[in-house]
C-alpha cells in the first residue's frame, strides 16, 4: 500500500511540474512569445515546424509548452521603443532552445541563458550589451552579437563554434584560444589592435579592421574569403600584409587602408575576386593569379598593372591610378573595363572579344585601337583624351562618345558602314558638322574586313608542258579574281608573286580567275564557290592554267617615271610583256628625237645603237613574263639649240617585235606624248597618250600613271591610291595594272573604285628614294565619239593624313588634221593589216592629187606628192605598227588608220 502512494504522489508532483505555468515579467517578452508568427517573430517545434506555444489557449506559458519549442527569433524589427524586451526572465525554462534571435532589444545582460547548454545559434546583436560571456553554451555554433556595446566577449573553450560576428562593438582584446574549429570570424569596426590567430587553421572567411600595425595569416592555410576594412583608429597604420600562404584564398577585399603601399598576391591561382579600393596602394602584384574573374583596384596609385595571363577576367575597374600602359590582350573574357582618370598613354584591347562596356576618358591616349577586341556591339566613353586616330575596323557598330578630344586627326571605319558609323560617332560625341574640318576617315587600317572574316588563299600556275602544276611551273603574276557573294561584288587582282589572299566575310562566295585574253587559256577549275564558316579558314585553292591553242601576243610600253624638265634628266621605264601562250623571242626598240634627248644610260645596255634609236634583243620571253628596260635621258636647255621649254612635247616611241606572228599588233607600238614642265606637283596623274588621241584609238586601251613622293619626315608604311573611274567614259573590266615601283594588290569594289594598295613598303622620306608609282591601263567606251573628253584623277593616302588629290589628267579624241569627206565614201584600203603593198581602191569618182604616211607621232614616213595614178605604195619599210594615210583630192582631204604587220 504505501508504495502505491508514494507512486501517486510521484506522478502528481511531476504533472504539477508540468503544469507550472512559467513566470515571465517582461510583458513584451511574453507578448511576442505568445503571438508569434506576426510582427513579433517565429517559434519552432521540435521538428522545425512552426508552433504557437500556448498549446492549451490559456494564454499562460507553462514548462512543457516551453520545452518543446527549439527555435525562437524574436527581434526588435521595426525598432519601436514600446516593443522592445528589456528583461528575459523565463528563458531559462526553454532548455530545448537550438536557435535565440533576440537582436535589436533592450537587453544589459544575458547571463540568464547560461543554462541552455543546447543553444547552437545565437543573435543578440544590436543591443546594449556591454559584456557578453558564453562559455557555458558548450554546443554553441555561431553567435551573431554585432552593433552593440560589447566591450567584452568570452568565448573560451566553445569547440564547437563556428562563426562569430561581433564587428560594430567596443572590443579593445578578443581570446580565440580554444574555439580552433571556428569557420567565419568578423571583428570588423572594433577599437582591436592586436588579435591572435594562429590557432584558426580552419578559418575560411576573416573581416577585420585595418587599424592593426600587423596581421599574421601565416596558419590560416584555409582561408578563403578575406575582408579587412576601414580603420577605426588613427594611431596604427596597416603598412604590409604577407598572403603568401593563403593558398585557397577566393575573395580579397582591402579598402581605406590608407598605409598600405603594396599588395603582393602573386601565385594565389584560386583568389577570383579582388576589391582593393579606395587606398593608396602604389604596387599590385597579380601575377599567376590565373582564375581571377573580378578586380576592382580603383583609387589609388597603382602605376603599372600586369594583367598578364588573367584569361578568366570579367570586370575590371582600375579608374582613378597613376596607370600609364594598361595591356590587356589577353583577357579573353573581359566584359566591363574602367581605365578612367588614369595617365594611360597606350591601351591594348585585342582580343578582348566579349568586351561590352569600357570607360577610358581623362587619360593621355593618342592612339585607341578597337578593330579586333570585340565581336559584339560595345558601349565605349574615351571622352577627354589626347586621341589624334582612332581604329574602329572591326565589324560592328559601336557606341562610341569622343567627346572633348579636338585634336582628332583619323578614323578607320568598316568600310560598308563608314556613313553611318560616321555620323553616329559624331553624334554621341554632341560634335557638329564642321568640328573636324581635316578630320581623315577611311578603312585603310588594314586591309581585310573588320571583324571575323575568312580568307582564301592559292596560287596560279601555267602548266607550259602539260604535265599538271608543280613548283617548277611558270607563276601568273596579277591575276584578276571577280568575286560575288550574290549581292554584291568586286574584284581583286594579285599581286607579282604569283599567290592571292582573298578576305570573305560569312555567306557563300563564288571565286572567277579572269585572264586579260581569256580565249588563249583554259583555267582549272574555273570558278571556285566557298561557303564559310562551313568551310576551314583558310581554304586552299590553287588554280593551273594551260594553252588553248597558239597565240603569240606581246605588247610593250613606254613608262615617265619621272617629270621632264629642260636642262634636268628625266627616267623612263621600257616594260615588255608576253600576253600570248607561247615563249618569244624577238627586239624592242626605242625611237626617240636625238636633237633634243641626250642617252645618259640604259639598263640592259642596247645591242645597237643608232641616231634617234636603241635596239634591244630578248630571247625565251615567257607566257605572262614582263621585262623592264631602265633608261635615262637628259632634256636640252632653253638656251640650246633647238631649245626645250615649258610646254614643249616631247614624243618617244618604242616597238617590239617577235620572230613569230603577232595576234594583236596595235599595242606592239607605244608612243608617249610627254609635255615639258618647270615646277611640278610629285603627286601626279598623266595619261601617257597625251592630252590629244586620236578617234582611232576609241574602245582601245589608253594608259595612265600616278606617281606619289613621300614628302613627310617619317616612313609611309601603307600606301593606297583610289581612284574612281568614270564608268560613262572607261570599261572597268578591262583594267590592267602594268607597273609599279613596289609589290601592291588592286581592289575593285563599288563598280568603280579602284585601289592600288601598297602594304608594309615603308616608302622612306628622303629625296633619293622617297619616289613610287603605278600604271595601268584601261579601254575607252567604243561609244564615244570624236570630241568626247575623258578625265581621271586620284586620292594618295599615306597612312592616316589626308589624301593627296592629283591633279586631273584630261585627254580629248580629236581628228588628225581636217576630214572634209568620209574617207570610206569614196576610197578603200586593202590588205589590212598589210605586209608590202598597201593598194586604194577608188569606189566613186575622186580624183586623188597627193597622198601622205604618217605614223603614231604624226610625223611623215611617206609621202607621195602626185599621187593621181597611184593604186597602191610599198610600206615593206615601215616597221610593224600602226599609221594614217592621207588623202588629198578634188573633194578636200581625209585621212584613215591602217595596220602594218
Amino acid at each position: 500500500m504505501r508504495k502505491i502512494y508514494f507512486l501517486f504522489f510521484t506522478l502528481c508532483f511531476f504533472n504539477g511540474l508540468s503544469a507550472q505555468v512559467i513566470n515571465i515579467p517582461d510583458v513584451n517578452f511574453k507578448t511576442a512569445l505568445l503571438s508569434s508568427g506576426n510582427k513579433w517573430g517565429t517559434l519552432k517545434d521540435l521538428n522545425g515546424n512552426p508552433t504557437s506555444i500556448d498549446s492549451n489557449g490559456d494564454s499562460q506559458i507553462e514548462v512543457s509548452e516551453a520545452l518543446n519549442i527549439s527555435y525562437m527569433e524574436l527581434p526588435n524589427l521595426f525598432g519601436n521603443p514600446q516593443d522592445e524586451i528589456t528583461d528575459l526572465t523565463g528563458i531559462a525554462f526553454f532548455a530545448s532552445l537550438k536557435y535565440l534571435d533576440i537582436q535589436s532589444q533592450s537587453l544589459n545582460n544575458l547571463d540568464i541563458l547560461n543554462n541552455l547548454t543546447k543553444l547552437e545559434t545565437l543573435n543578440c546583436s544590436n543591443s546594449k550589451l556591454t559584456s557578453l560571456t558564453l562559455t557555458s553554451l558548450v554546443n554553441l555554433k555561431a553567435v551573431f552579437c554585432f552593433n552593440s556595446n560589447l566591450e567584452n566577449l568570452s568565448v573560451n573553450g566553445l569547440l564547437k563554434l563556428e562563426q562569430i560576428h561581433c564587428n560594430g562593438n567596443k572590443l579593445n582584446n578578443l581570446n580565440l584560444q580554444g574555439v580552433s574549429n571556428l569557420i567565419q570570424l568578423n571583428i570588423a569596426n572594433n577599437p582591436l589592435t592586436e588579435i591572435d590567430l594562429s590557432n584558426l587553421g580552419k578559418l575560411k572567411a576573416l573581416t577585420i579592421n585595418n587599424n592593426f600595425s600587423s596581421l599574421d595569416f601565416s596558419n590560416l592555410i584555409n582561408l578563403e574569403s578575406l575582408t579587412i576594412g576601414d580603420n577605426v583608429s588613427d594611431k596604427l597604420k596597416l603598412q604590409s600584409l604577407n598572403f603568401s600562404s593563403l593558398k585557397k584564398l577566393k575573395n580579397l577585399k582591402i579598402y581605406n587602408a590608407q598605409s598600405l603601399r603594396k599588395i603582393d598576391l602573386s601565385g594565389l591561382q584560386n583568389l577570383s575576386d579582388i576589391l582593393c579600393e579606395k587606398n593608396q596602394i602604389e604596387v599590385l602584384d597579380i601575377t599567376g593569379v590565373i582564375h581571377l574573374v573580378n578586380l576592382k583596384c580603383n583609387n589609388n596609385q597603382i602605376g603599372i598593372l600586369n594583367t598578364s595571363g588573367l584569361d578568366e577576367l570579367v570586370i575590371l575597374d582600375c579608374s582613378q591610378n597613376k596607370i600609364n600602359t594598361l595591356d590587356l590582350s589577353n583577357c579573353k573574357s573581359l566584359t566591363t573595363l574602367d581605365c578612367s582618370s588614369n595617365q594611360i598613354e597606350s591601351i591594348n584591347l585585342s582580343g578582348c572579344y566579349n568586351l561590352k562596356k569600357a570607360y577610358g576618358g581623362y587619360n593621355l591616349l593618342k592612339s585607341l585601337d578597337l578593330s579586333n577586341c570585340c565581336k559584339n556591339s560595345v558601349e565605349y566613353t574615351f571622352n577627354d583624351n589626347k586621341l589624334e586616330t582612332l581604329f574602329l575596323k572591326n565589324g560592328v557598330s559601336d557606341a562610341l562618345t569622343i567627346a572633348n578630344n579636338p585634336t582628332l586627326k583619323y578614323v578607320c571605319l568598316d568600310e560598308d558602314k563608314m556613313s553611318s558609323d560616321m555620323t553616329t560617332l559624331m553624334y554621341f560625341s554632341g560634335y557638329k558638322d564642321g568640328s573636324f574640318p581635316n578630320l581623315v576617315y577611311n578603312s585603310y587600317c588594314s586591309f581585310t574586313p573588320g571583324g571575323t572574316f575568312y580568307t582564301i588563299e592559292g596560287n596560279q600556275k601555267l602548266d607550259l608542258d602539260k604535265n599538271g602544276c608543280d613548283k617548277l611551273d611558270i607563276v601568273i603574276p596579277k591575276l584578276k579574281f571577280n568575286i560575288t557573294d550574290g549581292a554584291k561584288k568586286g574584284s581583286l587582282i594579285s599581286d607579282e608573286n604569283g599567290s592571292y589572299s582573298i578576305p570573305v566575310q560569312a555567306g557563300t562566295h563564288t571565286i572567277t580567275p579572269i585572264l586579260e585574253n581569256q580565249n588563249y587559256f583554259n583555267v582549272s577549275p574555273s570558278t571556285l564557290t566557298v561557303t564559310f564558316p562551313t568551310q576551314i579558314s583558310p581554304f586552299f585553292q590553287n588554280f593551273c592554267i594551260t594553252a588553248n591553242g597558239v597565240h603569240s601576243d606581246l605588247e610593250i610600253l613606254l613608262i615617265p617615271l619621272e617629270v621632264a624638265r629642260p636642262g634636268f634628266e628625266a627616267a623612263y621605264k621600257i616594260v615588255y610583256k608576253n600576253k600570248g601562250n607561247q615563249i618569244q623571242s624577238g627586239v624592242v626598240n626605242l625611237n626617240f628625237d636625238d636633237n633634243v634627248l641626250d642617252l645618259i644610260v640604259a639598263n640592259p645596255l642596247a645591242s645597237t645603237q643608232t641616231v634617234n634609236n636603241l635596239s634591244w634583243n630578248f630571247s625565251n620571253l615567257k607566257p605572262f613574263e614582263s621585262r623592264e628596260i631602265a633608261i635615262i635621258l637628259k632634256l636640252n636647255k632653253p638656251t640650246d639649240k633647238p631649245a626645250v621649254n615649258n610646254g614643249d612635247i616631247l614624243k618617244l616611241s618604242t616597238t617590239i617585235t617577235s620572230e613569230t606572228g603577232e595576234e594583236t599588233p596595235l599595242d606592239n607600238t607605244f608612243i608617249l606624248s610627254q609635255t615639258v614642265v618647270g615646277s611640278f606637283d610629285p603627286n601626279d596623274k598623266t595619261c601617257l597618250e597625251g592630252s590629244v588621241i586620236t578617234p582611232e584609238l576609241i574602245g582601245e586601251y589608253v594608259h595612265y600613271i600616278i606617281r606619289f613622293e613621300n614628302t613627310g619626315t617619317y616612313p609611309a608604311q601603307n600606301i593606297v591610291v583610289k581612284d574612281m573611274i568614270d564608268l560613262n567614259k572607261f570599261d572597268i573590266s578591262t583594267l590592267v595594272p602594268t607597273s609599279s615601283s613596289h609589290s601592291f594588290v588592286t581592289k575593285i569594289s563599288e563598280g568603280n573604285k579602284i585601289e592600288f594598295i601598297f602594304e608594309n613598303i615603308n616608302l622612306p622620306f628622303d629625296n633619293a628614294t622617297n619616289d613610287g608609282y603605278v600604271a595601268f591601263k584601261v579601254k575607252t567606251k567604243p561609244t564615244l565619239v570624236s570630241g568626247d573628253i575623258f578625265t581621271n584623277e586620284a586620292n594618295i593616302y599615306f597612312d592616316y593624313n589626308l589624301p593627296v588629290l592629283t591633279n586631273k589628267a584630261v585627254s580629248t579624241f580629236k581628228t588628225l588634221g581636217t576630214q572634209d569627206f568620209e574617207f570610206s565614201s569614196y576610197l578603200s584600203l586593202y590588205p589590212v593589216p598589210v605586209t608590202d603593198i598597201l593598194n586604194i581602191h577608188t569606189t566613186q569618182t575622186i580624183e586623188i592629187k597627193a597622198l601622205e604616211i604618217y605614223d603614231i607621232l604624226g610625223q611623215i614616213v611617206i609621202a607621195v606628192p602626185n599621187a593621181q595614178s597611184v593604186s597602191g605604195v610599198d610600206v615593206s619599210k615601215l616597221r610593224a605598227g600602226n599609221y594614217f594615210i592621207k588623202i588629198k583630192s578634188d573633194k578636200g582631204n581625209s585621212s584613215m588608220k591602217f595596220i602594218k604587220h
